[in-house]
């Protein structure tokens, strides 16, 4: 039988922290993600904007293996050989340990998630269900490139306690390859196993002062050596971005942080509304977020956690017969349940995610059609991310409301907005998917709760939310 190394805990469910107000803002340089790895640097903290650039998407319908037709092609030879370890535990950051694992997939490195759990099944600070690829324990042996440690709590105790991660990654950090961390790792797990010494970090502003004070650094990202260290859930793109450069050059990150519409030069309003009415409910609100195999991770994962730590309670329901669903950029995700069984409540709000494959596969079902035609017959609320607005289109749900989607599938649309990130026209909200959702969700917590609680979560999430 297979022997662990690591504490073996049993552990309460996994709890949200409540943080105080992120450092003040300041603006991104104007050059795009050109990071100068002979020495330590620092980016001052911001948070990248969005562009528009379509996503090159799998034509299949039920993928197998993490999509290619996404990644960027420029250097097949480099993107074969990168291999990269991220591991995970009982309460790790699911947008942290998601958004590493799709945007270094997407540059094309080989990503193994690894739990450092007796199983493989692992639920994440804020109640998603990820499934490792393998155990930690077959991956002692193994040389990477690159180990990317996501944060969350208790996640990073988890990953402390892990003695086989710890020797993999001081192995990593004594043969001068590339290894970080993110919020909480680098004060909770990297301090503790001693590879900060002598290395500029930042984590999370709420573990701040656990770093020693001569070294630390409040910045969103911060490389020193092969270190790299950055501070939460809303800077997570960026930290991917610098590891992506680290491993494939400069040209490869600017490719990815456009495919993603990042780009910090971009000055695309944030949102914009039209024939605004009140969502506010007198219970808590329900939301509904139908998946499928090909399903977009990054927009599942941080739709439902950005909603979650807004204390909206969420459903995620798989319309495959089986709740374990396989999303775009090879992610396995636990759904609550399936659509079936969640067809018996009613719901404030149900929200689509993108995804090619996943869009057509959400198209497909009959009970998710019910379901959204019920929903608008009773003048509740809709929303659509990346290429779903094209399901309510195709289901006439659509009709003259002013929209955004991707790119690639905005010209399906009848009236579509060019230019905000998230379009919000009476009780339909949409985005163009990615890195957008971020500004998508919070804009449902403002509409739901007041502007207030929508800034107050992306404090913790550190990140930049305007004042009023």
């Amino acid at each position: 039988m297979e022997s662990l190394s690591c504490l073996v805990l049993k552990p309460s469910p996994p709890t949200r922290l409540f943080f105080p107000p992120r450092i003040p803002q300041m603006a991104l340089p104007g050059s795009t993600f050109v990071f100068p790895f002979s020495m330590d640097y620092q980016l001052p903290i911001t948070t990248a904007k969005l562009a528009l650039k379509p996503i090159r998407a799998s034509t299949s319908a039920v993928p197998t293996t993490p999509s290619t037709t996404s990644t960027v092609t420029s250097s097949p030879t480099a993107a074969s050989t990168k291999k990269v370890l991220v591991p995970i535990g009982f309460g790790t950051e699911e947008m942290e340990a998601v958004i590493l694992v799709d945007v270094l997939r997407r540059a094309g490195a080989e990503v193994t998630v690894a739990s450092v759990e007796p199983q493989l099944e692992v639920q994440a600070s804020g109640g998603t269900k990820l499934v490792a690829d393998t155990r930690i324990s077959t991956c002692s042996d193994r040389v990477f490139d690159l180990v990317a440690l996501p944060g969350g709590m208790p996640g990073s105790a988890q990953l402390r306690d892990c003695e086989i991660l710890k020797k993999i990654t001081s192995k990593q950090a004594e043969e001068k390859r590339l290894y970080g961390g993110i919020s909480t790792a680098p004060a909770v797990t990297l301090l503790p196993w001693g590879l900060l010494k002598r290395k500029r970090t930042t984590c999370h502003p709420a573990f701040f002062d656990r770093l020693p004070t001569f070294w630390a650094v409040k910045s969103n990202i911060q490389v020193s050596g092969e270190l790299t260290t950055s501070q939460g859930p809303g800077t997570s793109f960026l930290f991917a971005l610098a590891l992506v450069e680290q491993l494939f050059g400069e040209s490869v990150a600017r490719e990815i942080g456009e495919l993603l519409f990042m780009h910090p030069a971009d000055d695309k309003p944030r949102k914009e509304e039209f024939n605004k009415v009140d969502w506010a409910v007198s219970h808590t609100p329900r939301v509904l977020v139908p998946v499928a195999n090909g399903s977009e991770e990054i927009e599942i994962v941080t739709i439902v956690d950005i909603l979650r730590r807004a204390k909206v309670d969420v459903v995620v329901a798989s319309v495959e017969k089986s709740v374990k669903i396989l999303a775009s950029q090879g992610v396995k995700i636990i759904a609550d349940k399936l659509i079936g069984d969640a067809a018996g409540s009613i719901y404030d709000l149900i929200i689509l995610p993108g995804g090619v494959a996943g869009t057509e596969r959400l198209q497909k079902s009959r009970i998710l059609k019910k379901l959204l035609k019920e929903q608008d017959a009773a003048g509740r609320i809709l929303g659509a991310v990346c290429s779903s607005p094209t399901v309510l289109h195709k289901h006439g749900l659509l009709k003259e409301n002013k929209v955004t989607a991707h790119p690639s599938a905005i010209t399906e649309l009848s009236n579509p907005v060019d230019g905000p990130k998230v379009v919000i026209d009476g009780k339909l909200i949409t985005s163009m998917g990615l890195a957008t959702v971020s500004d998508f969700a919070l804009a449902i917590v403002s509409k739901f709760f007041g502007h207030a609680r929508a800034r107050s979560v992306a404090e913790g999430l550190v990140f930049e939310y305007p004042r009023s």
